[in-house]
């Protein structure tokens, strides 16, 4: 490959970020970062916990992509620097220094872009992810538990905070269901095209005559609640039952009737959460995730309403949207964007963003394909 033609992919990588600059409106960013450093200051901060944890939340996140930009910005103009040596001095090993950056660059900065494909209604939201075993026995069970671990080592990776807000424990092994929170702006949108049925194909270790077993789970990704959105529940439209949490936790969690499930009569709705150490703390921590369901309802509602048609399986629990097979051979495909990849165990360890960025990028030609129809 020749100086031109580095330049030339130089050139379109400028371009491409200066869109996503423009997108993602960077003077509004650095707005927002000094007023949320301002709110952060504040000495009674910390006398609203749930509002400190969003302002810091919200800030940590702009300080996050004003940073990622100007590391890619920065490093954008280094491998100019870098081509105009490279060409100067005929030098073999800076071209192949130049080709290894460009390749990167071009990585980094298409990861980028698929943030500004999120703009959806609730796309900035903070995300409740739940996940729950479906057919396949014993082997479902730990697959959901196997499920839950990937998503958090995800947002670990990223350095997104999470909070477990339930966790059901099976009989033998594994996880009947698990409720938790991703607390970053954007998570939903994010991780909304991780909604659907996971399906996993293995030997499965609770089989003494080693058989292959197909097992599924179900993943649901809904937008958290905000005071803007006004769902009101009336007291007389829920059941409240407590009974005894189970599974591993502290002796307060395991010898108490803390748990808290409620009943949305109307819908029908059932939500629990037990992993907080007293009543109260689980009954709030479910009135949030029944208010999420609720809201995620209206607004799917809404949207058949207006579009005359169902939307696109953000939700569903019925869509068998991902294969991960681990016998007789190694594979992880997403059915919807054709993504595969051969090495189950980085996905199942929270490499998922090639999958969540295919997935993004799909929903987007799917709306645009609607939208032209």
């Amino acid at each position: 490959m020749t100086a031109a033609d580095f330049a030339e992919q130089l050139k379109e990588l400028d371009a491409t970020l200066r869109n996503i600059e423009a997108v993602l409106d960077l003077d509004r960013l650095h707005t927002d970062k000094a007023r949320l450093e301002q709110e952060a200051s504040a000495p009674d901060l910390w006398d609203d916990q749930a509002r400190a944890q969003q302002v810091t939340s919200q800030l940590s996140y702009v300080n996050g992509e004003i940073d990622r930009i100007g590391s890619l910005r920065s490093r954008l103009d280094d491998a100019h620097v870098l081509l105009e040596l490279a060409e100067a001095e005929s030098d073999s090993g800076a071209f192949t220094e130049v080709e290894s950056e460009v390749a990167g660059l071009g990585r980094a900065i298409q990861e980028m872009e698929v943030r500004t494909l999120l703009s959806g209604e609730y796309d900035s939201r903070e995300a409740l992810v739940a996940i729950r075993a479906q057919a396949g026995g014993v082997d479902a069970a730990d697959f959901a538990e196997m499920l839950v671990r990937m998503y958090l080592r995800w947002a670990e990776r990223h350095g997104y905070p999470t909070e477990v807000y339930e966790t059901s424990y099976a009989e033998e092994a594994g996880l009947k269901s698990a409720t938790f929170a991703v607390k970053v702006p954007y998570a939903f949108g994010t991780l909304s095209v991780e909604s659907g049925t996971h399906r996993l194909v293995r030997i499965s270790p609770f089989d003494n005559q080693g058989r292959r077993q197909t097992s599924f789970a179900g993943v649901e990704v809904l937008p958290v609640v905000e005071q803007t959105d006004h769902i009101d529940i009336p007291e007389n439209e829920i059941r409240v039952d407590v009974y005894r949490s189970s599974g591993p936790g502290g002796q307060s969690v395991n010898t108490t009737d803390s748990a808290v499930r409620i009943t949305h009569v109307p819908t029908g709705i059932v939500v629990t959460c037990q992993n907080e150490k007293s009543q109260l703390q689980n009954k709030a921590s479910a009135l949030r995730v029944l208010q999420a369901r609720l809201l995620e309802r209206k607004r799917q509602e809404e949207e058949e309403k207006l579009k005359g048609f169902k939307s696109d399986g953000a939700g569903s629990w019925g869509e068998q949207m991902r294969s991960y097979v681990m016998h007789p051979y190694q594979m992880v495909k997403d059915l919807r964007t054709e993504h595969e990849t051969g090495n189950p165990s980085a996905v199942f360890d929270g490499e998922l963003d090639s999958f969540i960025e295919a997935g993004i990028r799909w929903r987007k030609r799917q709306q645009l394909d609607h939208n032209g129809a």
